[in-house]
């Protein structure tokens, strides 16, 4: 297979648009809660641009999140109790395990990840080169993501470049080590998720894609600043004391 415009390192420009095979036994991944205004969107899009089957996780929404994400054609699980973003994508993990896919793509439900690059990014793991790939766009940080990115990687050793992003592929490897207890432990799908892939020697690799804004309400990690710092507080925590040897 030709060049994937795959990185590994920092730096990664999402002006290159990676050429992908046939992506084997794959589900879409989606946790979604109180996103009606955008999920029938996100999965119409989806079962557009790449025919996979998707798998929306009804975090417990409060609004019409499940109907419109089952009248768009996705299969929808609805939770009784809020998971979060992180339990919910290890319900759609464990999901996939159960229904035999080798692979899962995980995506926002807020229309910022693009359906167009869903497979660009499954690219790298369908094919062999990796068992984690991350949909990388470093441009679409603030100034303050940015510093807290660098020193982010200061403290935990990862090189990546967008170490927040939802949107990834994990081959089955993964999906059976992000199922385990450790791995439960997590309070967000990012830096913890990583840093525990990287400690048990999988590969991940990088996929420049672009993303947009949020279509609609904010995010809940950034809702506050008192969840702005709770969040630095755990991640820097998690950071120090996950940091492979």
């Amino acid at each position: 297979m030709g060049d994937l415009g795959v990185h590994d390192s920092v730096g990664v420009s999402s002006s290159c648009r990676p050429v992908v095979a046939c992506v084997p036994s794959c589900l879409v991944v989606i946790p979604a809660r109180d996103e009606a205004a955008t999920i029938a969107r996100v999965v119409s899009e989806t079962r557009a641009h790449t025919g996979l089957p998707v798998l929306v996780v009804n975090d417990a929404s409060s609004d019409e999140t499940a109907r419109e994400a089952a009248g768009a054609g996705a299969e929808v699980l609805n939770l009784a109790d809020r998971l979060g973003a992180w339990g919910a994508i290890q319900t759609g993990l464990r999901f996939a395990l159960r229904r035999g896919y080798t692979m899962v793509v995980t995506m926002d439900a807020d229309c910022q990840h693009a359906a167009g690059d869903i497979l660009a990014v499954a690219g790298p793991v369908a094919s062999g080169q990796c068992q984690v790939s991350i949909g990388s766009c470093p441009e679409r940080g603030s100034k303050a993501r940015k510093a807290a990115w660098s020193f982010f990687r200061t403290i935990s050793g990862l090189p990546y470049a967008d170490l927040t992003s939802g949107f990834r592929a994990y081959g089955r490897k993964a999906i059976r080590l992000l199922l385990r207890a450790e791995a439960t432990l997590s309070d967000f799908q990012d830096m913890g998720v990583l840093l525990l892939a990287h400690r048990h020697g999988l590969s991940i690799r990088e996929v420049p894609v672009c993303m947009q804004a949020r279509a609609s309400g904010k995010s809940r990690i950034f809702a506050s600043w008192f969840k702005v710092a709770q969040y630095m507080l755990y991640t820097t925590v998690v950071s120090l004391t996950r940091r492979k040897a």
